[in-house]
């Protein structure tokens, strides 16, 4: 089966660590399917090019294991947006003609999953969209919206990250008889229990340190300034908790005027965003791994702390409490760092069994990646 997969959810030489879930399902899909991925790259005009986007893309550099072709489509900052899908489609689309596929895959829903919907209406070929939680959990301004509805309404398969957000695809416009829901899994040769000592001394931390550790974007809506709150009310309970934030410094100075203001700077530590090799032995060294966010499709970072053995402490939005319950940490609301502070508090004072956390969800990328292809090959056979 030939499957072209049209995403920007996919990791770039700017951002390597960016679509790791639809990475590692791809590159297991690719050893027995022929794949190749279409990423749409946007390119500003000069002097308007965002801040963020200071550097040129680079469309050379590849993760490996999958073939990918990185192509630029025009675009202005934020006027452009209710028009990108239309821009994506129309640079994407001899590109993905040349490669005949049986099949379009997209991961996100727009502007990348509504470009592949024209694309498979232009070449007769289906279409299955991906949504990751977030591209429908915000829908946008109203246009984009209209978009994200067009895009799951003429999609001949849906797939989403957690039962959660199927029900939000299906609310949307998207077909209930062909949605369906594949959790994210994890790279288990990576996330698996580790010795703690061992982990800590490999990162040059203290053996007596009380570690929590957050993996991700640091983004105020995944609840890091109740996290940095809830960090300070423990101070004197727990003098040597560490809580340690490892990602892309997107609303870093937010963070770290709260952690200036509730006086935790030498005890919450930003760290630079890492290899998944590298997270696996963080989340080694850690007594227990965080999520407070606001929204979440099925996050990563919940499947690899409990395959890695970690308890966690998360907010029970999303597909969250698909993942994990509190007989592996502890679902707490959003928004609440009176909660996170006692849910900490409490994960920390009690005993864990690495290996019976581990086992209770075991869940690879190559299962992700049968799901997925069977999936495709249904909308195959329905087209």
């Amino acid at each position: 089966m030939k499957i072209a997969v049209v995403t920007d959810y996919f990791p770039t030489q700017e951002h390597k660590w960016q679509g790791q879930s639809a990475y590692q399902t791809l590159r297991v899909l690719a050893k027995h399917c022929d794949v190749h991925v279409f990423c749409p790259v946007a390119e500003y005009p000069r002097l308007l090019k965002p801040r963020s986007r200071t550097a040129k893309p680079g469309l050379e550099w590849t993760p490996g294991g999958v073939e990918v072709s990185y192509i630029r489509y025009p675009t202005l900052p934020l006027i452009g947006r209710g028009f990108n899908g239309f821009a994506i489609a129309w640079k994407l689309l001899e590109p993905v003609r040349a490669f005949q596929p049986d099949v379009i895959l997209n991961y996100t829903v727009y502007p990348a999953g509504f470009a592949a919907v024209r694309i498979g209406r232009k070449l007769d070929v289906p279409v299955v969209l991906t949504s990751i939680g977030s591209d429908l959990n915000r829908l946008g301004d109203s246009l984009v919206a209209r978009w994200k509805k067009v895009a799951l309404q003429q999609a001949d398969g849906m797939m989403t990250v957690s039962h959660d957000l199927a029900k939000t695809a299906v609310r949307l416009g998207a077909d209930p008889a062909k949605t369906r829901a594949v959790l994210n899994g994890c790279d288990r040769d990576v996330f698996h229990p580790r010795d703690k000592a061992e982990a800590r001394r490999a990162l040059g931390l203290a053996a007596d340190e009380e570690v929590v550790l957050y993996v991700g974007r640091l983004d105020f809506r995944k609840g890091l300034v109740e996290l940095v709150e809830a960090a300070a009310a423990l101070k004197e309970k727990r003098p040597r908790m560490r809580t340690y934030l490892i990602g892309s410094a997107e609303h870093e100075g937010v963070l770290r005027q709260a952690m200036a203001k509730h006086g935790v700077e030498q005890d919450v530590v930003i760290v630079a965003p890492c290899s998944s090799e590298q997270v696996g032995v963080w989340m080694g060294a850690a007594d227990v791994v965080t999520l407070p966010s606001y929204n979440e499709g099925c996050p990563n970072v919940v499947v690899e702390a409990v395959n890695a053995g970690r308890p966690v402490v998360a907010t029970r939005v999303g597909g969250i409490p698909e993942l994990m319950d509190d007989s592996l940490g502890r679902l707490i609301p959003a928004r609440d760092a009176g909660a996170l502070a006692q849910a900490l508090d409490e994960v920390l004072g009690a005993e864990w069994d690495a290996e019976a956390i581990s086992e209770s969800r075991r869940r690879s990328w190559a299962d992700v990646a049968d799901e997925v292809e069977e999936l495709l090959r249904d909308a195959v056979a329905r087209h």
